[in-house]
């Protein structure tokens, strides 16, 4: 009889999930890096019990996203803005003036 499933795909030796000190080896980074990315929210990280582990696709993710190009910057315009304006000073004068006296 054979084989009801199929033949079936070789595992890759590649592993799914690196620890931070094995991504930092592909990236060729130091460990403290990893972390450093994962807490900016730069790497995605998964969880499993108490284990940090890093998705080898969202490596090859996070390397795209520093090939790509920068986003243009919109223009600045020089501005001077006023802290206060004739309001609002008029507004500190009335909380100034609430504050119940002391005897």
């Amino acid at each position: 009889m054979g084989d009801a499933q199929g033949p079936r795909e070789p595992v890759s030796s590649d592993p799914l999930l690196l620890t931070p000190e094995e991504a930092a080896e592909v990236l060729r980074v130091g460990r403290t890096t990893i972390y450093a990315l994962m807490k900016a929210g730069g790497l995605r990280s998964v969880h499993i019990g108490r284990s940090c582990r890093i998705p080898r696709a969202e490596l090859e993710r996070y390397v795209q996203h520093l090939q790509a190009p920068p986003p243009p910057q919109p223009a600045r315009t020089h501005s001077r803005r006023r802290r206060t304006g004739p309001d609002q000073d008029r507004l500190f004068d009335v909380v100034h003036s609430r504050r119940p006296e002391r005897p």
